[in-house]
């Protein structure tokens, strides 16, 4: 293992976050201490119990919900997954017409693709040049039969923030549940649930520097659901498993923590967000920033160097750790289905780096990637002309 010091400069926020200081703080006297069961009756299920209630309360007061709206689940895959099915199977006789977008986490695209199969009819409802749903096509795709509309809140891949307001506004006369997935802007952006006007909502711990394998689901009080995992009534019935408490505890600290400072920790994400593309921009003129038309994650910059393969400048820069916008299998590199939907073309799509900075990151962090971008994308485009 390398040194600290010689670790490379974490630029990928949006695959996961590390775990707080005060988040593991929070952890470890639960970890020490608190092995009883939330379920037992004794002392030391009173203990974990009231250490479940005090986190439940930290979370529904980050999304401005009451507590017995907000479930525990083991991440953001499985609070899309009950979200999504949970609703279905409860509003079945009502009709069997989901909506969705062309651009979502497979933890939802995937959720819909199995309830395709099981004689659900799926709407995929596409996105403009700036990766953003259009809301012409979701008021003509909504049905009588329509019963669950989930579309999310912002992208991983291009930061891309979704009108989720006005997709209420336009289908509030009709019914439809509105859930949206917000495992990338919880932590980031306002996620206020009566703000965005859903029904449900999706958060991860691991995106918000709370730990992987613990995660949330918020349900509006009256929302109907049919509980996704069966067993003991755990969740007041609405997810069977004895409660991950020391998970738990970690994920209301890393709420409460994010419902501090939002617009400060938003400006200064901004701020580093913009040097890195003023550095790469100052470099290559010809730079291309998806989603740069629309709202996006403050600490998001998804963007292509032209004439230059993402993964192999990647691969050119060990001192950077990030993410391209396309992945290589068996030797051939294959384009996000983000930026096929939005019609990206595929050299420049080819060419897309995703730069995601956090908390932690350091200004002389931005200054120094930056920098060893610039110079080894200028080295790959004179290799190539050679």
């Amino acid at each position: 293992m390398p040194a600290v010091s010689e670790q490379p400069i974490y630029l990928d926020y949006n695959a996961t976050t590390p775990i707080a200081p005060e988040v593991l703080d929070a952890m470890l006297p639960v970890l020490r201490d608190g092995f009883g069961n939330p379920s037992s009756s004794h002392a030391y299920g009173n203990t974990a119990r009231a250490w479940v209630g005090r986190a439940r309360e930290q979370v529904a007061t980050m999304l401005d919900c009451s507590p017995d709206e907000v479930i525990f689940t083991s991440g953001g895959t499985e609070s899309n997954n009950a979200a999504l099915i949970g609703i279905a199977e409860a509003t079945r006789e009502k009709g069997r017409h989901l909506i969705t977008s062309a651009i979502e986490h497979p933890a939802v695209a995937a959720t819909c693709d199995y309830l395709e199969g099981r004689g659900w009819e799926v709407t995929r409802i596409g996105v403009d040049h700036d990766g953003r749903i259009r809301l012409h096509e979701l008021a003509r795709a909504v049905r009588p039969d329509t019963t669950l509309i989930s579309i999310m809140h912002a992208n991983n891949e291009t930061g891309v923030l979704q009108p989720i307001e006005e997709v209420r506004e336009s289908i509030a006369p009709l019914g439809a549940i509105l859930h949206t997935d917000a495992a990338q802007s919880v932590g980031k952006v306002d996620c206020r649930v009566d703000r965005l006007g859903v029904d449900a909502l999706t958060l991860a711990g691991h995106k918000l520097y709370a730990p992987k394998g613990v995660g949330a689901l918020y349900l509006r009080r009256g929302t109907p659901f049919e509980r996704y995992l069966h067993g003991a009534g755990h969740e007041n019935g609405r997810r069977a498993g004895t409660e991950n408490v020391a998970q738990i505890v970690g994920l209301g600290r890393a709420c409460e923590l994010a419902a501090q400072g939002g617009t400060a920790r938003e400006q200064h994400l901004t701020h580093l967000r913009d040097r890195i593309e003023a550095r790469l921009r100052a470099g290559f003129s010809d730079l291309v920033v998806h989603g740069a038309g629309a709202a996006r994650l403050p600490n998001t910059l998804y963007a292509a160097i032209p004439r230059t393969s993402a993964i192999e400048l990647l691969d050119a820069v060990p001192g950077i750790a990030a993410a391209a916008g396309s992945a290589c299998d068996a030797g051939k590199a294959h384009v996000s289905a983000t930026l096929r939907a939005m019609g990206i073309d595929e050299s420049i799509a080819l060419a897309t780096l995703r730069l995601t900075v956090g908390r932690p990151t350091t200004e002389a962090e931005v200054e120094r990637a930056s920098h060893l971008l610039v110079e080894a994308a200028r080295r790959l485009r004179r290799s190539a002309v050679r």
